[in-house]
């Protein structure tokens, strides 16, 4: 893979569309399971409402995912690494397709916080074992598999909130159905042509990614991608609010802001990486994604739906990057580290979507957005910090060894 560009057509062209039935199972199931990431959005306002719920209540659907997804990420090696990736898929459809019913049927918003919960912990099981799998199960090359897997999480990520609309326009509850029918359809294809897969030689254990975070390099990119997620899940989880507009409209925009997200992610990232360096890329992004931040808190409603969109450009960036910092830095095995770094940063995507409709509440509307700023600076104020210990594993890094083991930030 060494040199290899994932994106020449003599690479990938012919492997991409070749691939087993159970490569394609696997990436028809990623796409679904990115799409329950933003799956909510559009019609956060619409569970409020039927709930009779604040924002800040209905926000913890968020909160609860990611925690209990952040703390799974301590767990998904351990899994894996015994009982093999097969089962750690069929595990992690299962579960969603529970709770993911189980949502739908929810009665309060307590009830959907929980269910959300589990829903994140069989999200973090089936995504993070799902790179491996179509890699060492696909045909023509792990280029082509792996720019499969990128774009089924960038089709994911912006099917997300249309389906979340289209199905939301009727009832808050449907989108929840859907999903778990969806994964239904997953499970049983990946059960039907997916063959267990080789186990590790060596077994993971619990505190292997806490261990692999005493490393400098790697503990410095984790810091500062904590706060990058803060300012990134205030948009994904408060903005909707901030926009209210209906689950159509709104999921449009979330839709145009994916496809701006897994273009600048699969695309634009890896070739502005070759000429100007990864630092380089991710200071400016941060810094960029700040100034839109501030536009879209203080800009009338029609800028905030453009700023809104625009973010998807310099998230996508963020996402490819600071994964290819993650996994380069340390000496770490590569999913040890991702694990470790995806450990830390989860914990910001639990916290922005509690913490910024509070924080409205508690100012006003400008203001979540001025910290989610603020945030993001911060996250380019520790890269340039650290740069000694970044810079000469930056350098080394080429934009195909991420995507060789969790390419974006969602893929853990």
């Amino acid at each position: 893979m060494q040199g290899e560009d994932p994106f020449d057509e003599g690479a990938t062209g012919a492997g991409l569309l070749r691939q087993p039935k159970a490569v394609w199972a696997t990436a028809g199931a990623s796409v679904v399971a990115f799409m329950g990431i933003g799956l909510v959005d559009p019609i956060l306002p619409s569970i409020a409402k039927g709930l009779q719920a604040s924002p800040s209540q209905v926000s913890l659907l968020f909160t609860s995912y990611f925690l209990i997804t952040a703390f799974a990420m301590l767990v998904t090696g351990f899994v894996s690494s015994r009982i093999g990736g097969r089962k750690t898929l069929l595990a992690g459809l299962a579960l969603v397709i529970v709770f993911a019913a189980l949502s739908g049927t929810s009665s309060s918003v307590g009830e959907l916080v929980g269910f959300r919960a589990g829903w994140g912990l069989g999200n973090a099981l089936f995504v993070s074992t799902a790179l491996a799998v179509i890699v060492g199960a696909a045909a023509g090359g792990s280029a082509a598999a792996i720019l499969l897997y990128e774009s089924a999480l960038g089709l994911g990520m912006a099917c997300g909130p249309l389906l979340g609309a289209l199905l939301g326009d009727a009832s808050w509850r449907y989108p929840f159905f859907g999903t778990a029918a969806l994964m239904a359809v997953g499970f049983l294809c990946i059960a039907a042509f997916l063959k267990e897969q080789p186990k590790p030689a060596r077994r993971t254990s619990l505190l292997d990614p806490v261990k692999a975070l005493g490393h400098g390099g790697l503990a410095s990119v984790a810091a500062s991608a904590f706060f990058y997620n803060y300012a990134f899940f205030t948009i994904l989880a408060f903005t909707p609010f901030v926009l209210d507009m209906t689950p159509y409209k709104s999921g449009a925009v979330f839709f145009a802001w994916g496809l701006l997200l897994a273009v600048f992610s699969v695309l634009v990232a890896p070739r502005l990486q070759r000429r100007f360096g990864s630092l380089k890329v991710l200071g400016a992004s941060l810094v960029l994604l700040a100034a839109d931040l501030l536009v879209l808190g203080y800009g009338g409603h029609t800028t905030a739906v453009v700023a809104t969109i625009v973010s998807g450009a310099f998230i996508g960036m963020n996402n490819t990057v600071y994964t290819e910092l993650a996994l380069g830095v340390s000496d770490a095995p590569r999913p040890v580290a991702s694990a470790g770094y995806n450990f830390v940063r989860w914990f910001a995507a639990a916290a922005a979507p509690f913490l910024a409709p509070k924080i409205e509440e508690w100012t006003d509307v400008h203001i979540p957005f001025v910290v989610a700023a603020l945030a993001a600076v911060v996250g380019a104020v520790v890269v340039g910090v650290r740069r000694t210990a970044l810079t000469h594993e930056a350098q080394e890094l080429e934009p195909v060894h991420a995507m060789e083991d969790g390419v974006t930030a969602f893929a853990d």
